[in-house]
């Protein structure tokens, strides 16, 4: 067969393929039913069930979801899981059967997720992508997405749901962890450096995962900060803003998109044709593949209401530019009888099916559909990944406060009390989307301070105080008793989205695990748990106040999911850090920067507000977005691009190669950064970009580029950005890009309000 013959190009193999399927087997490959429910693992042995079996013979099955994700939504355990090499043994079990007993030897995507490391039992748990972002290290974290693609795809898994592309505009919003930050330049960046870790050489290589971007679009400034609310934005902000990062990773050769939950304008995403095919496909040439969310199309009759029932929402879908269902459900159940009922278009399913098959050419599933057990133990988890995400942990933490040089403590300092929920809790670091892990594989806080007190343990005490909610304060008592012991008290506090992963709960009078019939979750941030204010839930502020009053030195640890807004503890606080969920070495990552053997380096990619009332507070809104509030002004606390280092930073001399230029040419801006303190520092330079006149309105400034850079005490470097239509175009009046003549002002700063500008003038082109 044509199909099976690699000398063939991919387009002729498809065709030749698709010409031998039935409507059920042309149906089965837009179906993506749960992994999970394929197999059963007993006492080693892995078995295949026997609905699975059924639906391979009675027209296949396409692709399968999170065949090896692990967490409790899944059911899936430490203890009925599969190992690293029993998950490629199972792909391995699953590939043989799709291949060998379907008609056409068809083999099957297996899609998994890996928002910061593959969401499977072994897999490295990285920093979650809030904490990646403020890394501004682009190239680190291609290095990241390089090493989950090897992981993913030395057990078979073949396509990625990553990365997370939203623009956050309000951070109630539970899912902020998983996004960069709030500025578009900024993420996109971060989807180019996605695409190219996770894509690698090819699709083809034994190291690459296809990735899929996600969520097409808007889904960041829905209303209220609720997951999947309405999103009400007019198509220039749309382009300027939320479509921007889709469109660098596109151009950049993403080979999937995921439409959002959300509507635009009364419109749901998953059946937006002005989305799913004008723009996406006839303006940016895309020619991949396009998957729901799971139980996106049912929302469409149960939720959105735009369909009359499930067959159809499936027809629109389909008609919109879907190509497969996660869950499977609807498209199983309807798209055969639409189209034997002459309700769907024989060549509609065709053209899906085509980009399903075109993937699966793509990424070498037909020559290649098995993988090596041996070498998936060797490669997840493996030492130089743990490395990598301890680099990203420590690069990620942002230096909020440090009154009077608090930070870094001499590792020869005197008693340290570590005190709070998130000291010795380690899935309250990891994120959410993340698999149960083996507690060795964890190092929490107090476990890295520990390890750098190895000469004097006992110096080192620990308390966990409170939970992350509720009202219980029974661990006030030996909390403050460790304070009181105690020279300098660490407090480690802020969010948690740990899942139910059976781990029990803690003595708060002792700080032991202990197990319990009752189930308590102190999971306050995640999807699906939107909040409306954005201070500490339950009574850690309390438990901060009152350890306050015994006047020890205070540092204030934030792991969290999205900004903290805590007024009292900005003015009372010695020195405050902001580690974000760090993943699993974050306890080794924050305790190198306690103790100084790491320099921070991170910055806010997102702007922390003063109230949770301003929002939202975005550096780059409108400048027409308004005055101050009665009670307060519109600023944040803490700038996009904020965070101090150890050490200090000057500008100087910033100049244009030339002061005026024609449309169509280019310049560069420079300025020399020098490092004026006593230590070795990063820091990251930023460009920001204001039009001063504009035919439409424009923010009042614009991130258009950034470079972090290493210097050693007393060194100068010079630091360059390229000026172009690139970097002063906007959505115009007609919705194209446009670049205009007049005054710009160009800036380069420590962050969005530490800036300093010249002038550039844009003539008419000759």
């Amino acid at each position: 067969m044509t199909y099976q013959d690699k000398t063939y190009p991919i387009a002729e193999r498809v065709e030749n393929l698709l010409g031998l399927m039935t409507t059920e087997e042309k149906v089965g490959q837009l179906l993506q039913p749960f992994g999970w429910h394929t197999y059963e693992n007993r006492d080693g042995k892995i078995t295949l069930n026997e609905s699975f079996k059924q639906q391979v013979q009675q027209g296949g099955i396409g692709s399968l979801y999170g065949v090896l994700r692990a967490d409790p939504w899944t059911g899936v355990t430490l203890e009925n899981g599969l190992s690293a090499s029993e998950g490629a043994e199972a792909v391995n079990l699953i590939q043989r059967y799709a291949v060998e007993e379907s008609r056409l030897g068809i083999p099957i995507l297996i899609g998994e997720e890996c928002s910061h490391g593959h969401m499977a039992i072994d897999g490295t748990v990285f920093p979650v992508p809030l904490s990646v972002g403020s890394t501004w290290n682009v190239d680190l974290y291609r290095e990241m997405c390089r090493a989950v693609a090897r992981e993913t795809r030395a057990q078979g898994g073949a396509v990625t749901y990553s990365p997370v592309l939203d623009v956050v505009r309000d951070p109630r919003w539970g899912r902020t962890e998983e996004c960069f930050g709030e500025d578009p330049f900024l993420i996109g960046e971060f989807a180019v450096a996605s695409v190219e870790g996770l894509q690698g050489e090819g699709l083809e290589s034994g190291n690459s995962v296809a990735a899929t971007l996600k969520h097409f679009a808007g889904y960041g400034s829905s209303e209220g900060g609720r997951n999947a609310g309405a999103v009400h934005m007019g198509w220039r902000e749309l382009l300027e803003v939320d479509l921007y990062p889709f469109k660098k990773a596109i151009e950049a050769g993403a080979a999937s998109v995921m439409p959002a939950y959300n509507e635009i304008d009364g419109i749901p995403c998953t059946v937006n044709t002005e989305l799913l095919d004008r723009i996406l496909r006839q303006d940016w040439g895309f020619d991949g593949m396009v998957i729901t969310d799971c139980g996106a199309i049912d929302m469409l009759a149960s939720g959105h209401d735009v369909a009359e029932d499930g067959l159809d929402a499936a027809v629109q879908a389909l008609r919109a530019g879907i190509d497969m269902e996660m869950s499977g459900e609807m498209f199983g159940r309807h798209l055969v009888d639409a189209v034997n009922q002459g309700r769907l278009e024989p060549e509609m399913l065709d053209l899906a099916v085509r980009r399903v098959l075109g993937l699966k050419f793509k990424l070498g599933l037909f020559e290649n559909p098995y993988v090596d057990p041996l070498r998936a133990e060797k490669v997840i988890g493996s030492p130089e990944h743990v490395k990598l995400a301890r680099q990203l942990a420590a690069e990620g933490v942002i230096l909020l406060k440090n009154e009077a040089g608090t930070l870094p403590l001499s590792k020869a300092a005197g008693q340290i009390a570590v005190i709070g929920p998130n000291a010795d809790q380690g899935y309250n670091q990891l994120g959410d989307y993340t698999s149960p892990q083996e507690r060795s594989k964890v190092t929490t806080v107090l476990q890295g301070i520990r390890s750098k007190r190895v000469s004097s343990p006992d110096s080192v005490l620990y308390a966990p105080g409170c939970r992350i909610r509720g009202d219980v304060k029974e661990g006030f008592e030996h909390a403050l008793n460790c304070a009181a012991q105690a020279d300098t008290v660490i407090m480690v506090v802020g969010g948690s989205s740990a899942r139910d992963f059976g781990e029990g709960t803690i003595d708060l009078k002792t700080g032991a695990s202990k197990v319990s019939g009752n189930a308590w979750s102190d999971m306050d941030c995640g999807e699906g748990i939107d909040r409306m204010t954005l201070g500490l839930s339950g009574v850690q502020l309390e438990l901060l106040q009152e350890i306050h009053k015994l006047g020890r030195r205070l540092i204030v640890v934030y792991i969290n999911g999205r900004p903290i807004v805590e007024p009292w503890v900005d003015e009372h606080a010695d020195a405050i850090l902001e580690a974000w969920y760090p993943g699993q070495e974050g306890g080794h990552a924050i305790a190198d920067i306690l103790f100084g053997d790491v320099n921070p380096s991170g910055r806010l990619t997102i702007s922390v507000p003063k109230h949770v009332g301003q929002l939202p507070v975005y550096y780059n809104g409108k400048r027409t977005r308004g005055k101050r509030y009665l009670e307060e002004d519109s600023k944040a606390r803490y700038p996009f691009g904020y965070g101090l280092s150890y050490t200090t930073f000057s500008y100087s001399n910033l100049k244009l190669s030339a002061g005026r230029i024609a449309v169509g040419e280019s310049g560069t801006v420079s300025v020399e950064v020098t490092n004026t303190g006593s230590c070795a520092g990063s820091e990251v330079v930023q460009l920001y970009i204001t039009d001063a006149v504009s035919t439409v309105t424009r923010p009042g400034k614009e991130l258009k580029g950034f470079a972090k850079i290493a210097l050693e005490a007393g060194e100068t470097k010079t630091v360059s950005f390229k000026i172009g239509a690139e970097q002063l175009q906007y959505i115009g009046r007609n919705l194209k890009p446009v670049v205009e003549p007049g005054l710009f002002r160009i800036g380069v700063g420590r962050h969005s309000e530490d800036v300093m500008f010249t002038d550039l003038i844009l003539k008419e082109s000759k």
